[in-house]
């Protein structure tokens, strides 16, 4: 994955409302989710909903099928895979150990 790649896929992740959609459909699993499902647990505006996921798409993060007359999203896993390996390919590299318990966040 290229980096300018990656850093636009994470600042469409930087949104709360649009980490929170990727969430519940990442907990979907690969049946997706109706969109109006989606919608619905959210308590967000069917045009804010589309605004959103139109993002995540455009990021190839998630994908729409059409199923008769429902529009399911789907999480696409693999570039989510893809980008969590950008992110960690170089992790420790040189460093004897793959952990140092001095660095961690927060402390």
């Amino acid at each position: 994955m290229e980096l300018n790649f990656a850093a636009t896929v994470l600042k469409e992740l930087g949104h709360a409302t649009r980490l929170g959609i990727y969430k519940r459909l990442i907990k979907a699993g690969h049946q997706g989710m109706a969109v109006g499902e989606l919608q619905k647990q959210l308590e967000i505006p069917a045009s804010t909903l589309s605004h959103h996921l139109s993002s995540l798409i455009s990021v190839t993060l998630v994908r729409q099928e059409r199923q008769g007359r429902t529009l399911y999203c789907h999480a696409c896993y693999e570039n989510l895979g893809a980008l969590i390996a950008f992110l960690t390919e170089e992790c420790c590299k040189g460093a004897d150990g793959l952990h140092d318990t001095n660095n961690d966040i927060g402390e």
